[in-house]
């Protein structure tokens, strides 16, 4: 539960006002602050339902609508490593929905709720946009590229197991659950400038064109028409 007074309180109600100062309508800061009240408690619940209502002058049930749709927001608590796998169409003919099996077989869990130890939660997800990746599985919104039922299990007992475990792109390192909703909540943790950007298959026509040579025509360039009886319709 979000605690009603006391430095926590105090806390939140600053950075409330931080989140809210960014935008021109305070009703626009709802889903910031949504994952403002996710990274203290790791769910949304009812009382952060009536934070978000009554720094935003919203009634509680416009607030559940907006919590109800949206699937990055939970209503029960997480793992501490929430992972999601791609069962969209690429993802799920190149493994996802076998991954998405035996890691539900493996954990022995059901829905979003956590392991016994708190330590990972599961679902599927829809697409990642890292199709050229496929299968994707996401550890808090990090992505892990190319992945078998193998070394899925790999990742999720290795995160069970407090292995320092880096994403393939993206971060240099996971952040736990509740450090990922705060930074979707507007409070960036430094990490954006580092890590791997951009993968072998983001960079295969890089590659391929630099290997035969190829590069840009000259963009002030005029492409010149055809020959007479090239490609002409008489």
């Amino acid at each position: 539960m979000i605690p009603v007074s006391g430095e926590a309180r105090a806390r939140l109600d600053a950075d409330a006002a931080k989140i809210i100062g960014r935008y021109p309508r305070s009703r626009s800061a709802l889903l910031a602050l949504l994952h403002l009240v996710q990274a203290e408690e790791g769910f949304v619940s009812d009382d952060g339902i009536a934070f978000c209502a009554g720094h935003l002058g919203l009634t509680e049930a416009e607030v559940s609508a907006v919590v109800s749709f949206y699937t990055m927001y939970k209503r029960a608590p997480a793992g501490e490593y929430h992972v999601g796998v791609c069962t969209n169409t690429l993802c799920a003919v190149m493994g996802g929905d076998q991954i998405l099996a035996e890691l539900r077989e493996h954990l022995g869990t059901a829905g979003d709720e956590p392991t016994p130890d708190g330590k990972v939660s599961l679902e599927h997800v829809e697409c990642n946009a890292g199709c050229d990746y496929a299968p994707v599985v996401m550890v808090n919104w990090e992505f892990f590229d190319d992945m078998t039922p193998d070394t899925a299990r790999e990742l999720v007992d290795g995160l069970r197991a407090g292995k320092d475990i880096a994403p393939s792109r993206g971060a240099p390192r996971l952040v736990t659950w509740k450090q990922a909703a705060r930074i979707l909540a507007g409070f960036p943790d430094g990490q954006a400038t580092g890590g791997h950007t951009a993968g072998h298959a983001t960079l295969a026509g890089l590659r391929i064109a630099r290997e035969h040579g190829w590069v840009p025509d000259d963009a002030g360039a005029t492409v010149p028409s055809p020959a007479a009886g090239e490609g002409g319709a008489g």
